[in-house]
């Protein structure tokens, strides 16, 4: 943002940024809050072994919205940019939003395939039709949200963002209340969530016209296909990883696995938290990359702090180890049972993937998307291998996949950034912050 302001209208500007910053960090909170609780709820509900398949459902519908979440980003850049002149966004704003329906469709179908669905989900096809109507209305749903926040409509934007998990956490009430809940209306409420979005349909419809045209078909695929193969590959080892896991490692012992998956909710917490910081990290970068002194001591800083994100996820595993197994037991209730073991492995991963993402989101200030592709390929391609080739129990390959793959992520991941930075005080497009998250 220029500092070149009126003194006149300075307050003006910060009093409407820390507004708009105060309801969107006030409904992100809350979302947020929803969220984890309606993951605890239904660990409380199910049973260890019920559990692994709704968690299985629940990283394939998020990690599928995760994916998809670009679309907020460029929607919102589409609809910014026509704000500037007083217009709207047209055509290409539908047409990215129809590859990620595209990309939701196609990708959903895919677990229909028999030895698919039988290893994810053991032969129920119902939760894969579930997955693609959550999926393709979550592309409707950040397509509405990124026209929203592009024209400025902060409130509106900020009730989409509650009102999602808002309905999760009404329709799990009325089936707990009336003891309708299994593996199956669980994930409806799931998915109940991403169809918020017709709520908002007509003013959103408002911020669309239709005579404007701009890019094609064939410049909005290759964009979006670049930004939502960088999604893809973050979900896969946050959100989605225990879908990863279903498909590629052997199965079985769905008690443990369910016991494994309601400790990884728990150490993901931070994560959750991760996304705003993101979106700091990177006009702060921005900033100090304008100078060479400010280039050193950007240097200074990551190097200082992912060490000491290393002897903080050293001490959390050491915590998990000691605690982990009675805090899962404490939140999730006396069935869930895992070693300490298992959970330290899953906390050093939690605390490590923290400055991975902020280091993503340097290389992204840096607008070096190539190589927040490549990092993440490391990350997703080494969790993937290990699940396959490791010899031992799913549990096992879960934990050391988990635990290998963001330390390997960390140390390429940093060694892009330490090295001679190019200047970007002048190279950075607006509204790219968000495509590493």
């Amino acid at each position: 943002m220029s500092t070149d302001v009126d003194d006149a209208a300075t307050p003006v500007v910060t009093s409407s940024g820390r507004t708009t910053a105060g309801s969107l960090g006030g409904s992100l909170i809350v979302s947020i809050g929803l969220g984890y609780l309606l993951t605890v709820a239904c660990q409380r509900l199910l049973p260890p072994q019920e559990y692994a398949i709704f968690v299985t459902f629940w990283g394939l519908v998020m990690g599928l919205g995760s994916t998809l979440s670009p679309l907020e980003q460029e929607l919102s850049r589409q609809s910014a940019v026509a704000a500037l002149t007083g217009g709207k966004a047209g055509r290409p704003a539908l047409r990215a939003v129809a590859v990620g329906v595209f990309v939701a469709a196609a990708f959903s179908l895919a677990l229909l395939i028999p030895p698919v669905n039988e290893k994810l989900f053991r032969g129920d096809w119902s939760l894969a039709l579930i997955v693609l109507c959550g999926g393709v209305a979550f592309a409707c749903q950040f397509g509405t949200r990124g026209l929203l926040i592009g024209q400025h409509k902060v409130k509106a934007f900020s009730l989409l963002v509650v009102a999602e998990p808002a309905i999760r956490a009404l329709i799990l009430g009325v089936l707990f209340v009336s003891v309708a809940y299994n593996v199956v209306s669980l994930a409806i409420a799931v998915a109940a969530g991403s169809f918020a979005w017709l709520l908002f349909a007509r003013p959103a419809r408002q911020l669309v016209d239709f005579h404007v045209d701009g890019d094609g078909w064939g410049v909005t695929s290759r964009r979006m296909g670049m930004l939502l193969v960088g999604a893809f590959l973050t979900s896969a080892v946050i959100t989605g990883y225990p879908a990863l896991v279903g498909l590629l490692a052997p199965g079985g012992d769905g008690d443990r696995v369910g016991s494994l998956f309601a400790a990884l909710v728990i150490a993901r917490l931070p994560l959750t938290l991760i996304g705003p910081v993101q979106s700091l990290a990177v006009p702060f970068v921005v900033r100090l990359s304008v100078t060479e002194d400010g280039r050193h001591k950007l240097r200074r800083v990551l190097a200082l702090g992912a060490a000491a994100a290393l002897v903080l996820a050293a001490l959390g595993a050491l915590v998990g180890m000691w605690l982990g197994p009675w805090a899962v037991r404490f939140v999730s209730g006396p069935g869930y049972d895992i070693d300490g073991w298992s959970v330290a492995g899953l906390v050093w991963s939690s605390v490590l993937l923290v400055p991975m993402q902020l280091l993503t989101a340097v290389l992204v200030a840096r607008t070096q998307a190539k190589l927040v592709l490549v990092t993440w390929a490391v990350v997703t391609g080494t969790a993937s291998l290990l699940l396959v080739l490791l010899p031992g129990d799913t549990v096992f390959r879960a934990v050391v996949a988990l635990a290998t793959a963001p330390t390997l992520g960390l140390a390429v991941v940093l060694a892009f950034v330490l090295r001679r930075a190019p200047e970007t005080g002048t190279g950075t497009t607006p509204g790219t912050g968000g495509t590493s998250s």
